[in-house]
């Protein structure tokens, strides 16, 4: 049975486990394994997806801590999607960042980021939302 757990740390990643598993995946952007752990190090929020020591998903946030955050690297492995890992994700990145404007950019996971609360971009491929109230950071 699956343990799925998150992490909202880099500590101990293994990051040639995650640079293989995203390459296995066709996930992998061209970053080498210490892009990836620098990447990660260097956000504001990060959330990685366990099943048990195995990566399964990712979202990181790079943010000014105030009013301003970003969405990226938003990924389930494709064994795992449709079980609300990723939704689960989000929703711990969210928790992160109160009372910014967080945006993304994407071009295919439209009715998932519109079922957890972001608006389109008018042109339907960047979505957004207001955590909380607006500069409002706990």
């Amino acid at each position: 049975m699956a343990h799925i757990h998150y992490k909202l740390a880099c500590d101990d990643v293994n990051w040639q486990a995650m640079h293989d598993t995203l390459i296995a995946d066709q996930f992998h952007n061209g970053r080498s394994v210490a892009q990836y752990r620098l990447s990660f190090e260097n956000s504001h929020t990060v959330v990685i997806a366990y099943d048990d020591d195995k990566i399964i998903g990712t979202v990181r946030a790079l943010s000014d801590g105030v009013c301003n955050a970003y969405i990226v690297d938003v990924w389930t492995l494709t064994a795992y999607r449709q079980q609300g890992i990723a939704r689960q994700m989000m929703k711990l990145a969210f928790e992160q960042l109160q009372g910014q404007h967080v945006y993304l950019w994407t071009d295919d996971q439209q009715a998932f980021y519109e079922a957890i609360g972001m608006q389109a971009d008018t042109d339907a491929t960047g979505y957004f939302k207001v955590v909380g109230d607006w500069l409002k950071n706990s």
